[in-house]
């Protein structure tokens, strides 16, 4: 592997090894529900692979394996920036019959907190009522992470296909030039 002109040949992209290796760590370490700071990271792992990272050269060896990575990367940077939105926007993630569910399982967990109290549940009210919304909160977020986690690979290949596809099409244009 040489470099030329700063870029490598025949060898894979730092930039887009190590955000790969950045938005592998991200996911892995995320647990719970998806935080706006996941949209951040998207973001700028988004940033570091469109700085630094190449689209593969058309002429290269190897061009499909290159496009394929570059392309999943891409998919996955934009999939793990979209990740909160996805979580907490209908409009962007129309799953009615999940939300539904979602929302009765937060149901299940106020009664669960005030069954968890017992007696003591009459003591304090709106310590009850704050313990009980607090319970559905965090039970509502877990359950449409887990959704949302669910589903991101289908945006994140959806996004790689028309990176790649776009790349390809960009290929081909400058080579007939």
């Amino acid at each position: 592997m040489g470099v030329r002109g700063g870029a490598a040949v025949g060898g894979a992209d730092a930039g887009v090894l190590g955000t790969a290796l950045g938005v592998v760590l991200a996911f892995s370490l995320a647990e719970g529900s998806w935080e706006w700071f996941s949209t951040y990271l998207g973001l700028t792992l988004l940033t570091v692979v469109l700085a630094f990272g190449r689209v593969p050269v058309r002429t290269a060896a190897g061009y499909g394996w290159n496009l394929a990575a570059y392309s999943s990367v891409v998919g996955l940077c934009v999939a793990l920036a979209l990740a909160p939105a996805l979580q907490r926007w209908d409009w962007l993630f129309p799953m009615e019959a999940t939300r539904e569910g979602c929302v009765q399982a937060g149901r299940y967990e106020s009664l669960h907190a005030r069954a968890a109290l017992g007696d003591l549940a009459g003591q304090d009210p709106a310590a009850l009522a704050f313990a009980q919304e607090q319970q559905s909160r965090v039970a509502v977020a877990d359950c449409l992470a887990a959704t949302t986690t669910r589903w991101l690979p289908a945006y994140a290949l959806g996004t790689a296909l028309v990176v790649s596809g776009g790349a390809w099409v960009w290929g081909r244009a400058r080579r007939a030039e």
